[in-house]
């Protein structure tokens, strides 16, 4: 998608307050934007830090380039390169851009502001999916942002050559690097589209999740957020820049068999990087574990991720977090009989396979599956964020979690359940008014899921968890007039809400099976 750019006279055009049919246009730190829409105003397409392209590549972001005249801003940006599969449109390593939507009337108004960050594994996705349209939080009255950001080899590539060129001995975490040049520019420039640089929301699912907890023990990043959500996020396991832990390749050793020269590799296009990436990259929980992730590299990430936790040193802001029902259908772990998920308990896992067919019971080889599905939500996602809204809720009581159960027409249609992902549409408020889910359809067919597969609750279930997701993004509570009573989590009493066919509160979730796997963590993130 080429992003369209108009050169014409700042002194002929209206800047931001004007509500007639012409373009409304902002003044921000590199030039002039103009937007679209009239009682939410869209940005699109924003440069928020300059191409990484050429020696830029596998560099820190560096400022967007000034440009002259006004900036047309009613596209999305290419997306960052990545597997077509799935179909997201033309790519571009051209693609640090942000998308604004705002319902202020003036710069001066001060909304709360919202930064989504988007999930794909770190290796996928984009702000122009759909589902991320950001009219229907903005009308709630806060500025939606969202953010891409560099993905897999282009954002998390280790290098000796890079290390050696850095600075700071440390190569790696660009795609998190941009997350935080993303959070400076909204800093600097959000005031201009009526938003407050002093109450900004950091918010993602899946990697995006993964990516909230980063970004809180981030130490570039403090003072750039005042509240945080992250949905599926779990952590990461260690993976190091230059020393191998549990058996996981160091990612400078697995960046150096791509080539040793690295202005050789900065030559080559983007299509030939990938095609040298792509035999080496691995689907999550394979046995080779060669995927292109945040590192510990020492310096944006300067240890494990819970023990940054764990010692205190992580920024200590209002937090909310949670998970859904069936987060591991997704992600079909490879079990299809009683041996296959003994296999999958020890191996993958690395629990003991009697005491998992304990707490993850399958009473023949039909049943093995979803079991094995269980456990690995268990493991990857919920585990985890139970671990930092422990630590989070010691230092701000402001400390929430969620437990998402509604069973979507998708989930339905395709067998998974409540499963990954299947609480953004909720979030968003962005339920199908017709056909959903053509842009996974390379994933799992022609899916043809119809607006009547959603009914009154879902409607409902959607106003109000979107209400409290603003909420808790203009108070730092998602508690309000209206909404239902949200307890706060904390180490003595884990309280949760879940949100599901009811709203109803519970206590200590899933504890037994949480406690069993424990120990794994604990292991992993020391």
């Amino acid at each position: 998608m080429t992003r369209a750019i108009f050169f014409m006279s700042a002194l002929c055009l209206p800047l931001m307050g004007a509500t007639s049919g012409m373009e409304t246009i902002v003044k921000t730190e590199s030039g002039l934007v103009a937007g679209s829409g009239t009682a939410i105003r869209v940005y699109k397409g924003i440069p928020y830090a300059a191409p990484p392209v050429g020696e830029l590549r596998w560099k820190p972001p560096q400022p967007a380039k000034p440009w002259p005249g006004v900036l047309v801003a009613k596209k999305f940006s290419p997306v960052c390169p990545q597997s077509d599969r799935l179909n997201l449109g033309a790519q571009s390593e051209d693609c640090l851009k942000l998308n604004i939507w705002t319902p202020a009337r003036r710069p001066g108004d001060k909304l709360p502001v919202m930064v989504w960050i988007h999930g794909g594994s770190f290796q996928a996705g984009a702000t122009s999916q759909s589902v991320y349209d950001g009219e229907a939080l903005a009308a709630q009255g806060v500025v939606l942002v969202t953010v891409e950001y560099r993905l897999g080899i282009f954002g998390f590539f280790g290098h000796p050559g890079l290390s050696a060129e850095s600075p700071r001995g440390a190569s790696g975490n660009y795609g998190l690097m941009d997350m935080v040049s993303a959070l400076g520019w909204v800093k600097n420039n959000i005031a201009a589209f009526g938003g407050d640089p002093g109450n900004v929301t950091i918010f993602g699912e899946s990697a995006g999740g993964a990516a909230i907890f980063l970004l809180l023990v981030t130490p570039q990043a403090e003072g750039l957020f005042q509240k945080a959500i992250s949905e599926s996020g779990g952590i990461l396991p260690p993976i190091r820049l230059k020393h191998e832990v549990e058996g996981i390749m160091p990612l400078e050793t697995q960046g150096a068999k791509l080539g040793a020269d690295i202005s050789t590799l900065r030559k080559m296009s983007t299509a030939e990087v990938m095609n040298l990436a792509s035999p080496r990259m691995a689907t999550i929980g394979s046995a080779d574990r060669v995927l292109w992730l945040p590192v510990i590299d020492g310096w944006t990430l300067p240890e494990g991720t819970l023990r940054r936790f764990r010692t205190g040193k992580f920024h200590k802001v209002p937090f909310l977090a949670g998970t859904n029902a069936d987060e591991g259908t997704l992600f079909n772990p490879p079990v299809k009989d009683l041996a296959s998920l003994r296999d999958y308990a020890s191996k993958r896992i690395g629990v003991p396979a009697d005491a998992a067919l304990e707490h993850y019971p399958a009473a023949n080889d039909a049943e093995a599956h979803a079991a094995a599905a269980k456990l690995g939500g268990d493991f990857q996602f919920l585990l985890g964020t139970r671990a930092v809204l422990r630590e989070m809720s010691k230092a701000n009581p402001k400390t929430f979690q969620y437990y998402f159960t509604r069973l979507t027409g998708i989930g339905r249609q395709l067998g998974l359940g409540v499963f990954h992902a299947s609480e953004i549409q909720y979030v968003f408020g962005n339920l199908p008014d017709a056909y959903f889910g053509t842009e996974l359809s390379p994933v799992f067919g022609d899916l043809r899921v119809h607006a009547d597969s959603y009914t009154e609750v879902d409607a409902g279930l959607a106003k109000t968890m979107s209400a409290q997701w603003v909420q808790f993004a203009k108070s730092g509570d998602p508690n309000g007039s209206g909404l239902p009573q949200w307890p706060r989590f904390n180490v003595d009493h884990e309280a949760y809400l879940e949100l599901g066919d009811r709203i109803v509160t519970g206590e200590s979730l899933r504890k037994t099976h949480l406690d069993f796997l424990n120990p794994t963590l604990l292991k992993l993130q020391p």
